[in-house]
């Protein structure tokens, strides 16, 4: 009786197919997937913050007055400007209609909140501005307004 033993060449060639198979595998992944899936991730947090915030406004205005002062802006003006960015971002975002836009105002948001509000918490604020990057740097994707207007005007109206 034979016994079959893994000899550490084989073991390497096994890893190597492995690597390879899943790195086809990844490549096979349409960006549009990733872009749309990093749209509505991005989207859904802004969106979300944007919903709390109006649930208790007179809250929101205390939290603005006394917890997220930003310089050179009054604490009722820095609500409502984080509110509206946060619900058009989101909405923009969600839809893919001007999505770089969307992306650099929220990227904006992300700054803000980074440098005078919660500084401590980069790592969140890291995740959401490489979801932003992405969406800055290759766009909405195939599956959103902009790429449907993009090819309404490539096509001469």
């Amino acid at each position: 009786m034979t016994t079959m033993r893994a000899t550490p060449i084989s073991f390497s060639r096994t890893i190597y197919r492995l690597h390879d198979t899943v790195v086809e595998w990844a490549t096979a992944l349409p960006l549009s997937i990733v872009q749309l899936a990093s749209r509505v991730a991005i989207a859904e947090v802004f969106w979300q913050s944007a919903q709390t915030k109006l649930a208790s406004w007179p809250v929101t205005l205390q939290l603005f007055a006394f917890e997220y002062r930003v310089p050179l802006l009054d604490s009722g003006l820095a609500a409502v400007t984080a509110t509206t960015a946060e619900l058009s971002g989101a909405a923009m975002l969600a839809l893919g209609l001007l999505a770089r836009l969307a992306s650099l105002m929220l990227l904006g948001v992300v700054a803000t909140i980074q440098i005078f509000v919660y500084p401590d918490h980069w790592v969140e604020h890291l995740m959401w501005t490489s979801l932003l990057l992405l969406i800055l740097s290759r766009g909405a994707g195939v599956i959103s307004v902009d790429h449907l207007v993009s090819r309404r005007i490539r096509a001469g109206g």
